[in-house]
């Protein structure tokens, strides 16, 4: 078959595979078609184009994978989770608590589009168990009102994706933004969930957010050793803290009755982590969870522990000063927000991700065409008035799928050899210095 190049600007990359596909086509004795001259066979060959393959960003993790895909107005979306270990006990309803989280049309003040979010489990699930296959989630779509976008096909929203996806791809999914839009994140939330219960099963992780921030409003009085699921689903916004709750929800309301949007900060706290996750370099533990809580939508800051805060205090004012407490070696802070060095270190692990306000609101704005023509906007469609109360779960889902990958990858690095395993190796090889025969000889 013919070779493909994407980038045309690109000509020695062109010309090298150009040149490879001759030398492949000489060598299996193919012979160019006689009707076509040299001159248009030369032609064609310097418009021929060499497909250069590189990652499109749909799959996250490394042990644990997980591939999402759909629209927010196509048939439906979903996940596909690749490295989940066999004979974990899941169901539907285990992903459904979650999504329902999720979903929109919840309340007052999310997007009014309604929606079930009923998930099914198209594989990797036997008799009630994980079968160490890959599981496939499938979300139909149900109430889209493409037209609601016959604006946006046309001019750009301010501090979309509509713009930046038409300089990338040159074509973009208008009706509900396509992979830009938050709908996206119901694969993420359906494979958190899995992530979640095999935290649980295995090292007793409990990973738990909660909005601290709407606009100018912050949370108070929560004591993040304490606070629950129930304390966070207590009321719309996910605010463990009843009085600044109810703050936040005047706050939304004021926002969406004037066709306004506004952002917040959700604060995800996770409990039980287990030592040792991460790595020194490349792939440390915050780095991970930092690019994890980015890569959701509306995302424009990541804190972890001390955070910023952290860079106006004196070194004896920011170390966590180390003691024992039945034999365990604790931390009597935890400004370094569970991990140091790149590696958990069994404390509390604290992350605080900022969102910013939903781009699409109902006020006129400035914008340009596709075309380059200067126009204004009024958009219309159903949108979130604030993202935060929805991006709990969200948040979760991914601080989950980092931690179980990671737990996943220390197991494989550092759980294979046991104490016993190694004082066993060092006895042979004691042996064999001796010329003795190995105490191990013959096992199996």
């Amino acid at each position: 078959p013919q070779l493909r190049v994407e980038d045309p600007a690109n000509e020695r990359i062109a010309a090298a595979y150009h040149a490879m596909h001759i030398m492949h086509v000489r060598t299996r004795r193919c012979e160019w078609n006689g009707s076509v001259d040299t001159k248009e066979r030369r032609r064609r060959a310097s418009r021929r184009r060499v497909a250069v393959s590189a990652g499109y960003a749909n799959t996250f993790g490394t042990s644990f994978r997980v591939t999402t895909f759909g629209e927010s107005h196509g048939k439906g979306v979903g996940c596909v989770i690749d490295g989940c270990p066999p004979r974990l006990p899941l169901n539907e309803k285990d992903l459904q608590k979650e999504l329902d989280r999720r979903r929109p049309g919840q309340s007052i003040i999310t997007t009014p589009r309604k929606e079930a979010d009923a998930c099914e489990i198209l594989s990797g699930v036997v008799d009630g168990m994980t079968s160490g296959t890959p599981i496939a989630v499938l979300v139909r779509n149900k109430d889209q009102r493409s037209k609601d976008y016959s604006e946006m096909s046309v001019a750009y929203r301010p501090s979309h994706a509509d713009a930046t996806y038409d300089y990338k791809y040159g074509v973009r999914a208008v009706a509900g933004g396509g992979r830009s839009s938050a709908r996206e994140t119901i694969g993420r939330v359906a494979a958190g969930a899995v992530a979640k219960k095999l935290l649980q099963a295995v090292a007793g992780t409990e990973v738990l957010a909660f909005v601290s921030e709407v606009k100018d409003i912050k949370a108070n009085n929560i004591d993040l050793d304490k606070f629950s699921m129930e304390d966070v689903e207590a009321n719309m916004v996910r605010c463990p803290d009843p009085e600044s709750a109810q703050a936040m929800i005047d706050q939304i309301n004021q926002v969406r009755n004037r066709g306004e949007s506004c952002g917040g900060v959700v604060t995800c706290v996770c409990r039980n982590v287990p030592r040792g996750l991460g790595a020194p370099v490349f792939d440390k533990l915050e780095a991970d969870l930092a690019k994890a809580a980015m890569s959701l939508p509306a995302t424009k800051g990541f804190e972890i522990g001390s955070g910023f805060a952290g860079s106006r205090m004196l070194g004896s004012e920011h170390n966590d000063e180390f003691y024992m407490e039945n034999g365990i070696v604790r931390t009597r802070t935890n400004r370094s927000g569970g991990v140091q060095g790149g590696i958990s270190n069994g404390e509390h692990i604290v992350i605080r991700i900022a969102f910013k306000p939903t781009s699409t609101i109902a006020v006129k704005q400035q914008t340009v065409t596709r075309e380059g023509e200067e126009t204004e906007l009024r958009a219309r469609g159903r949108h979130d008035p604030c993202v935060v109360p929805r991006a709990v779960p969200m948040v979760e889902s991914m601080v989950a799928l980092v931690l179980v990958d990671h737990l996943l990858q220390n197991h494989a690095q550092c759980g294979l050899l046991t104490d016993e395993m190694v004082a066993n190796v060092a006895v042979e090889e004691e042996h064999a210095e001796e010329g003795s025969p190995s105490s191990l000889a013959g096992a199996t």
